[in-house]
């Protein structure tokens, strides 16, 4: 599975691309607008950073605006991905956009059938939202299975993009069922290094290591 930051902080990118297993990025308006950034600025400097699929999401919700607004953002860097919220127009402007060689993300998919078409539109990506799914008594890990399902019996490419990931469970969860990607906030990412008995050991090991050297002397 491919790891993802969630994010459009450029000091959060560069720390999670610096521990060598960073394989791409997605952004939206409210992460950019968190870090006070404008997207035509951003998004180059992201994917130069991060040397994979960055996703940089269209504000347009009709077919005509999307298009142009995802042809623009495309132009920005060789890695744009253009993100698409999921609409009948936005599933228009994939099928266009996809026709015309440029990737795209359709986000803001809560359901099977919303992933099906998306898939049939031609996506490059679909993001399933896990952790907002389950803030709506649903079960989000069981809507990523039924997407991967459908996706392999019937041999669909779009790739599958966990999203909204709140925790290594998650994480566990989405490669075990078999998503190719999952995008996390550097919150998470940080988690998934860290075991209370990884620091209890290497705690050992140096303690073990002081004493012999003492103790050669």
């Amino acid at each position: 599975m491919k790891i993802f930051i969630d994010s459009a902080d450029i000091d959060d990118i560069k720390e999670a691309a610096a521990m060598g297993f960073l394989e791409g990025c997605t952004t939206n308006p409210s992460l950019l607008a968190k870090v006070g950034r404008r997207i035509e600025s951003a998004i180059p400097e992201i994917c130069e950073i991060v040397g994979g699929p960055v996703s940089a999401e269209v504000l347009s919700t009709d077919y005509d605006a999307i298009l142009k607004e995802g042809r623009s953002l495309a132009k920005l860097h060789n890695h744009v991905v253009v993100k698409i919220p999921m609409l009948i127009d936005g599933l228009r402007a994939v099928r266009t956009l996809s026709d015309e060689g440029i990737r795209t993300n359709v986000t803001l998919c809560f359901s099977a059938t919303q992933a099906l078409l998306a898939a049939k539109a031609g996506a490059t990506y679909i993001s399933p939202f896990l952790g907002r799914v389950d803030d709506a008594a649903q079960d989000g890990t069981e809507l990523l299975e039924q997407i991967v399902t459908i996706y392999a019996n019937y041999e669909l490419h779009t790739e599958v993009l966990a999203a909204s990931m709140r925790s290594p469970l998650h994480v566990v969860q989405a490669a075990m069922i078999g998503a190719d990607c999952a995008t996390l906030p550097i919150s998470v990412i940080r988690q998934l290094v860290k075991h209370p008995l990884t620091d209890i050991g290497l705690e050992r090991f140096l303690s073990d290591a002081k004493t012999a050297r003492e103790t050669a002397k």
